[in-house]
């Protein structure tokens, strides 16, 4: 392969030199933080020799090459731009700088709501099925004993997550803006004190009690801040900008208890004071602004934010969405939001599964039948950047389709007991309505595949930049060989699309599984030869000429190797079972990393099949692969 030439392919296609504010890579990616995003020629920088896919993420430009060729292509890129190599830490941190107050704004509420997510769902799908064997019980469709530890218990786990939830706002929020945790944890807590009435029954019986704050300048009233969402991040905020310049000037024998002292009183009392008043507020000014929105007659208020639903996922917007979410479970005990939302992402699914289907070109085809089903189960990047916006014609099919979806939804008034899940698995936060919520996404999906399907792609007459396909030759008999790779790792082989990373999920990376480890070493699948180390992941060009690829974790790129012991160096020739890596499963955890690891066939286009086997698996026994030429 002629590196060189693929670096200035690169090059050119992202604006020169000039454009480029730095370069790092990973195992598979090249990883570039670009001046002028305006100046990257997309369509041509897909189509460049060895660029297996192209997407944004954390401010950055990733260009997939694949395991071996990736750091070949960087020394030619770092040689011919003068870019400043970096590592990916850096990369990282530079890529998160840039941007608007705005889309960083909205980048923090990602980084805060992502963490405490599982808590959320969890709650979610439980309140879900409370609420529905509830009806049923109620309407004598099935007899329980509602007095049982069983469902007494359950129904009391069910709402723990958002009765609690400015807690964890808040402990996630001081980590995300470099506080303690703790003590924002503290602040959280003190909004839900027990002495404050619950914000749930002022509705239904009014504010009780008021105190005069300010030396007398006004009264606030003494109401706890249940299901409030942005007063408690205001007020951690507030708490760490306090304890990190305390820190800064409290002498070292007195900071241990002074700092958390004046940080907790000082933003507490401003928090009941002013802080939390004000901002549930503005709070409750835009949870009542989208309800009329999308309670507007007919539909129309849900049908425009189905369509333009998609489009905020390509800007970053919708990392804002779980506020609204919240603040409508708070205070409707529903969120009428949610059902748009999964329209909008299943509808995705239904313009790329149309694509799919309809093309005729193996490489998008490979790329968009997983992409569609990742958008089913309501991750929808693989499909919206990998396939849909880069033909734009499904993208315009998948947002009339979510349109579509969000309007019968609204027209119904659809509502989800909890947030968190869109798509198929939606379903279990609508179980007290499940028809209404499977004709939603059934709508959505239909009308965005048959669009879709009508409009086709420009690929059908020119794939641009691409050599055309070669005709298939006529079938000869010939033997089918076959390569079997066992287990690297022992534990549970599951689909890729549990990485939820684009890269992998969407097979740009190539095919294959991930594994969830029940141990901490990684041994080969195979005899090969090892074609790339990089500390968190290890590629093996094994002795059939399948090119495979064991990546420990995801984004463990950022870890720099730490954590990880490797076994073997680049050229070292292994046999099937000997120890490529050992790694500590508890501390990358810790660090707050999945240790979910894909193992991928990165060449699988040049084999005829690779089949999968999910399931538990023991290292160097099990079958998880079989590659058929």
């Amino acid at each position: 392969m002629d590196y060189a030439k693929e670096a200035a392919e690169v090059l050119k296609s992202i604006g020169g030199k000039d454009n480029v504010i730095s370069a790092a890579h990973c195992a598979t990616r090249l990883r570039l933080v670009i001046a002028d995003n305006k100046k990257v020629d997309k369509a041509a920088l897909e189509n460049a020799t060895g660029v297996q896919g192209v997407f944004e993420a954390q401010g950055q430009l990733q260009i997939i090459f694949g395991t071996g060729t990736v750091n070949k292509v960087f020394e030619q890129f770092i040689a011919q731009s003068g870019a400043s190599a970096v590592s990916k830490d850096e990369a990282k941190a530079q890529g998160a700088k840039k941007g608007n107050w705005f889309q960083r704004g909205i980048k923090t509420l990602g980084d805060i709501f992502v963490p405490i997510i599982p808590a959320i769902v969890a709650s979610g799908f439980l309140m879900g099925i409370m609420e529905s064997l509830k009806f049923m019980v109620n309407n004598g469709f099935l007899t329980l004993d509602s007095s049982s530890s069983l469902f007494v218990f359950a129904d009391l786990f069910s709402n723990v997550a958002y009765t609690f939830l400015p807690i964890l706002i808040a402990f996630s929020a001081a980590k995300v803006f470099g506080g303690n945790p703790f003590l924002g944890a503290v602040i959280g807590m003190i909004m839900l004190h027990p002495n404050l009435q619950n914000a749930w029954t002022v509705a239904t019986e009014g504010v009780h009690t008021y105190q005069e704050v300010f030396f007398g300048l006004y009264e606030v009233p003494l109401v706890g801040y249940q299901g409030h969402v942005i007063p408690v991040i205001i007020a951690v905020w507030l708490m760490c900008f306090i304890e990190k310049r305390l820190h800064k000037v409290v002498p070292p024998m007195f900071d241990l208890f002074v700092t958390p002292l004046v940080s907790v009183f000082v933003t507490g009392y401003l928090t009941l004071a002013a802080i939390g008043p004000v901002f549930t507020t503005v709070e409750n000014f835009v949870i009542n602004g989208v309800q009329w929105l999308i309670a507007i007659p007919l539909g129309i208020g849900s049908f425009i934010m189905g369509g333009l639903y998609a489009t905020t996922v390509v800007s970053g917007i919708h990392h804002m969405y779980t506020i609204i979410d919240l603040g409508q479970l708070g205070s409707y005990g529903l969120t009428y939001w949610l059902p748009l939302a999964s329209a909008a992402n299943v509808a995705q699914g239904g313009a790329a599964l149309a694509v799919a289907l309809k093309t005729k070109n193996k490489k998008l085809k490979s790329m968009a039948l997983p992409a569609s089903l990742s958008a089913f189960m309501g991750i929808t990047e693989p499909a919206i950047f990998g396939v849909n916006l880069r033909f734009v014609r499904p993208f315009i099919a998948a947002s009339i389709g979510g349109a579509c979806g969000a309007l019968y939804a609204s027209v119904v008034g659809l509502g989800a007991t909890g947030t968190g899940v869109t798509g198929i698995f939606g379903i279990l936060l609508h179980l007290h309505r499940p028809v209404q919520y499977i004709l939603t996404i059934a709508i959505a999906t239909g009308v965005a595949f048959v669009i879709s399907w009508v409009l086709g792609i420009p690929e059908e007459n020119k794939q641009e930049g691409a050599a055309p396909e070669q005709a298939e030759a006529p079938a000869v008999a010939a033997p089918q060989a076959e390569t079997v790779l066992t287990a690297p790792l022992t534990g549970t082989a599951v689909s890729l699309d549990e990485t939820n990373d684009p890269a992998f999920m969407s097979g740009a990376l190539g095919k294959g599984v991930a594994i969830r480890p029940a141990e901490n070493r990684v041994v080969a699948p195979c005899d090969g030869t090892v074609s790339a180390v990089m500390g968190h992941a290890v590629g093996i060009s094994c002795a059939d000429g399948a090119e495979l690829l064991i990546h420990v974790g995801i984004d463990t790129v950022s870890l720099n190797g730490k954590h990880y012991t490797g076994h073997v160096q680049e050229g070292q020739h292994v046999k099937a079972g000997d120890l490529l890596l050992e790694f500590d499963r508890a501390a990358i955890e810790k660090e707050g990393y999945p240790v979910i690891t894909p193992v991928v066939v990165t060449n699988a286009t040049e084999f005829a099949a690779v089949e999968d086997k999910l399931g538990d698996v023991t290292a160097g026994k099990d079958t998880i692969l079989t590659i058929k030429r």
